[in-house]
């Protein structure tokens, strides 16, 4: 039995009471899965990093502060990290409206002769096809995803900014130390050679050798000096602190980076946890879904509307539908074969990635072995057999065995490999640093980043 005409009207009457209840409420969405994951990332970061929406008290930089206090400063300080953290979270709110329905449409149709014959108001909806709106949202949240570890990289390059500038600086004061204690040891020299010219066992030759090189050294002190303001610069840069900001105080001590050195386990770890490699996986999880949702475009959208004649009487109600035609299979076939060229290009990125990162850890680990054994050699044998050569070269001077050439040559050499000695030390921190911060992707304590395995740590000799 067919409805009457008054039940119909009836129904369409209710239709349109709830779509324009829809369409003026305060209306929600249903969130996907991806999307509620990803909400629940970023809310768990930002009670680290930005709780209450604001930036956390930022720890004191006073006499006492330590490297540990530098990074937290300029991990949650740094503006490039605060930039790379709203980019991640703008990306999450972009699921939202990526899997939200087009908003409603009003329309007022009119039908005027002298005058108005016919007032239909209607109510239009566009209704695309249900799974193409969840993937457009599991889409945006694999290119979150990336964001996030976009982020992470950027936490991770700041801190090692931030050693990188601590190291130079703490070595550069060792430099400068040696130079001005060689610089002494030049105005002793001096001093010898003078009481030897004045006893004609020597010429002033000797005297004139020995101011040139105090001379020398004195200007190497003075660049050496100058050197500090441009370093002081870089760690101001790394804290994400502004020119007209004071300097501020580096750590007296040297704190070197923790880890244990086992080639293979730490490649492992990197290959598991870089995040340069994390984020193009992400792209490729965003390629994949990018597949599935050009397949969708195969599929119709609709429209659902309803009109109702106000001057007729009785009401009069106009429902329609309407349904796309995705009729233009070159098209189709183009948005497909595009979104797997766009995964295919990150999968090819990836390789890549894994490759340089295989061959920068290699390079990364034969630079700190080549150091550390540098500092060893330096230390147990070639400074001590050095500072034994110039000793013996100043009793024979002052005796008239040794001329002033050996003796500055003496001299020269244990210079050398004292600042030989500082270079490799400073080599080695650099080394560490990058293996664990920039390659192997191990967040320093206090990061605003999600905690991972991590290998034993062991401290190294200073």
């Amino acid at each position: 039995m067919k409805p009457k005409p008054d039940v119909l009207q009836h129904i369409f009457r209710l239709t349109t009471l709830a779509l324009a209840a829809v369409a003026f409420a305060g209306c929600s969405g249903i969130p996907t899965k991806s999307e509620r994951q990803a909400r629940a990332e970023l809310q768990s970061l930002t009670r680290v990093y930005r709780p209450d929406g604001q930036r956390p008290a930022l720890p004191e930089l006073g006499t006492n502060t330590t490297m540990a206090t530098l990074l937290t400063y300029a991990m949650l300080n740094q503006p490039r990290v605060e930039a790379a953290y709203y980019d991640y979270a703008a990306t999450v709110e972009r699921a939202t409206v990526e899997r939200s329905l087009p908003d409603p449409r009003l329309t007022l149709e009119l039908d005027i002769q002298t005058i108005v014959t016919t007032v239909m108001p209607g109510l239009w909806v566009d209704l695309p096809w249900i799974k193409k709106l969840r993937l457009r949202a599991d889409r945006v949240t694999a290119e979150s995803q990336a964001r996030y570890r976009d982020f992470e990289t950027v936490v991770l390059q700041t801190a090692f900014e931030v050693k990188r500038a601590f190291y130079q600086l703490y070595f550069l004061n060792e430099r400068l130390l040696i130079n001005r204690e060689t610089l002494d040891l030049v105005n002793e020299m001096e001093q010898v050679a003078r009481a030897q010219n004045e006893v004609a066992k020597v010429t002033m030759q000797d005297v004139l050798r020995a101011q040139m090189d105090h001379d020398r050294l004195k200007t190497e002190i003075i660049n050496l000096e100058d050197m500090r303001n441009p370093l002081l610069a870089q760690l101001k840069s790394a804290l994400g602190m502004s020119a007209s900001q004071p300097n501020p105080p580096v750590p007296a001590r040297l704190e070197s980076t923790s880890l244990e050195f086992d080639g293979d386990k730490l490649l492992a770890v990197a290959m598991e946890h870089n995040p340069r490699l994390k984020a193009i996986e992400a792209e490729v999880r965003q390629g994949e879904v990018s597949i599935q949702l050009a397949h969708q475009s195969k599929r119709p959208d609709f429209n659902l509307g309803v009109e109702l004649d106000a001057k007729a009487v009785p009401l009069m109600t106009r429902p329609t539908l309407g349904v796309t035609l995705p009729i233009w299979r070159d098209k189709i076939a183009a948005e497909i074969a595009a979104a797997q060229a766009g995964k295919s290009a990150a999968a090819a990125r990836l390789l890549a990635e894994q490759i340089q990162l295989a061959a920068d850890f290699a390079t990364r680990s034969f630079a700190y072995r080549e150091a550390t054994r540098n500092v060893k050699l330096l230390t147990d044998s070639l400074l001590p057999k050095a500072r034994l050569s110039l000793d013996v070269a100043r009793a024979g001077y002052s005796a008239g065995r040794v001329d002033f050439i050996n003796l500055l040559d003496a001299k020269r050499t244990w210079l050398e490999f004292r600042l030989a000695r500082v270079d490799a030390r400073l080599q080695r921190e650099l080394a560490l640093a990058e293996l664990s911060l920039l390659i192997v992707g191990l967040p320093p304590a206090g990061a605003p980043i999600p905690a991972i395995s991590q290998p034993a740590r062991q401290s190294h000799e200073k």
